[in-house]
């Protein structure tokens, strides 16, 4: 049995993440989560400060004690936190609060993406990228690099370069499939992803069209994402092309939020996901066997 294989006979953690929900503080994620089914949350320690996004700081101490108590009372894991962003003026010390409460609750991932504009920055980037993930590998996390289509880093191979650069052992690429099918990312380039650098994998689903504007894509990343199986992207070829990762749903809707309500959006989210992943992977695990 192959490496691949072993870790393919385990069931795969799936994780709600916050963007899903941004509304909700971290331990009203937990408690959503866990009533809808989930094996973890994917919290943001770092607000971003977008529209509609909780007022709360996450790492307030009567935040953070009321996350431990949500995890500890319904047993739900950590699998990632959020948002550590690459600005101008970015110092990675900055992050290091964040990184520290991650390692306090569990988790094994942080997510990085890069929002700079100067496109002479490529080794400003390495740079904090690579000191982002020695500040993390004490506290047990990988820092996993994002490609938002509308962000500095567009594409996946723009962001294996950065990983690459900067050589830590403790580095990831995190793969969106909404974000795959913006940036036009064919699905046989994830074949160049060294298998040891995917962690875990952003879900949504989408329509077939392509926003041809930055606001246009903005708009359907935060508020308008599909459940898996509604939509165009093939999660069978994505999954045929990785080694067996995590799940983490991220699937902002607004009009599903309105109509549905909490936790009932975030229930579809994981029946659908489920779903799809669950055929998606027995399909992979019966061509393996045709080939062994």
């Amino acid at each position: 049995m192959s490496g691949w294989q072993a870790i393919a006979s385990t069931e795969p953690l799936y994780s709600l993440a916050h963007l899903t929900l941004i509304g909700a503080t971290a331990p009203e994620l937990v408690y959503i989560a866990a009533r809808a089914g989930y094996d973890a949350v994917s919290p943001r320690l770092i607000k971003m400060n977008v529209p509609g996004e909780f007022p709360e700081d996450p790492i307030d101490q009567a935040q953070i004690q009321a996350t431990k108590t949500a995890l500890a009372s319904t047993g739900l894991k950590v699998l990632d936190i959020e948002l550590a962003r690459v600005t101008e003026d970015c110092d990675p010390r900055n992050f290091e609060r964040a990184l520290e409460l991650g390692g306090e609750l569990g988790a094994s991932r942080m997510i990085m993406s890069a929002w700079t504009k100067a496109r002479d920055d490529r080794n400003f980037i390495v740079d904090v990228y690579a000191e982002t993930c020695d500040l993390a590998a004490p506290y047990g996390l990988t820092v996993d690099l994002e490609f938002p289509s509308f962000s500095r880093l567009r594409t996946l191979d723009e962001a294996l370069d950065i990983v690459r650069a900067a050589d830590r052992p403790n580095s990831g690429i995190l793969v969106d499939t909404l974000y795959l099918h913006l940036s036009r990312v064919d699905l046989g380039e994830l074949l160049h992803v060294p298998p040891n650098l995917l962690h875990f994998l952003h879900i949504s689903d989408c329509l077939p069209g392509i926003a041809d504007t930055r606001e246009g894509m903005i708009q359907l990343a935060r508020d308008a994402r599909l459940y898996p199986g509604e939509g165009w992207i093939d999660f069978a070829g994505i999954i045929e092309r990785i080694p067996p990762v995590d799940y983490s749903i991220e699937l902002p809707n607004q009009s599903r939020v309105a109509e549905l309500g909490y936790e009932e959006h975030a229930r579809r989210c994981l029946t659908h996901a489920k779903k799809t992943f669950g055929q998606a992977r027995s399909k992979r695990r019966t061509l393996e066997q045709v080939a062994a």
